[in-house]
């Protein structure tokens, strides 16, 4: 494995990340703010706690989801799933979503959590955040919010670690046959 991101640019690219989105998401609508397993969520409080600073005011919401059962490829991965809890306790009728993962690749990831939403409401509007897109696309998603974006060539992958689940922050380029 190669790192790629050290944690000062893994911090940078966060702050990045934060700044944009403070700067163009309303401060007068209710912010519903979704993490998605299993780093989304991480990233997701982390923007939290700096939306809770910047605007204590704002209206916020926060909430975990699961998309092991919205995959198109859950059939063709090897052993059972790993399913954990979806932790969304409010109503999302009416609400601006801001969805937060932690890498954008194919968008299949981002097109299962849109689809797991759907059973949870209607917002007003779903807005995409991740911290690190590396291109290659296989859906027509694109990010409304990006920390940093990296190129990467198809036959790598990208491992986003955080220090509240990986002990470091460091983003590392991981070989396909590797994983």
């Amino acid at each position: 494995m190669q790192k790629l991101l050290n944690e000062h640019e893994v911090q940078r690219a966060f702050d990045e990340l934060a700044k944009t989105i403070m700067a163009k998401l309303p401060s007068d609508v209710p912010l519903a703010i979704i993490g998605i397993r299993s780093r989304g969520d991480v990233l997701a409080d982390r923007l939290v706690e700096r939306l809770k600073a910047k605007r204590p005011k704002q209206p916020l919401f926060r909430g975990v989801l699961d998309i092991t059962f919205y995959r198109d490829d859950l059939s063709k991965r090897k052993g059972m799933p790993l399913v954990r809890s979806t932790q969304i306790d409010f109503d999302l009728d009416d609400k601006l979503v801001l969805l937060v993962d932690d890498v954008l690749a194919t968008g299949r990831s981002t097109r299962a959590a849109l689809d797991a939403l759907a059973d949870f409401g209607r917002p007003q509007a779903i807005r995409l955040a991740v911290l690190i897109d590396r291109g290659g696309r296989e859906l027509p998603i694109a990010a409304d919010f990006v920390g940093a974006k990296l190129s990467v060539p198809d036959e790598a992958s990208i491992q986003l670690c955080l220090s509240e689940v990986d002990k470091e922050d460091a983003v590392y380029l991981v070989p396909r046959d590797a994983k």
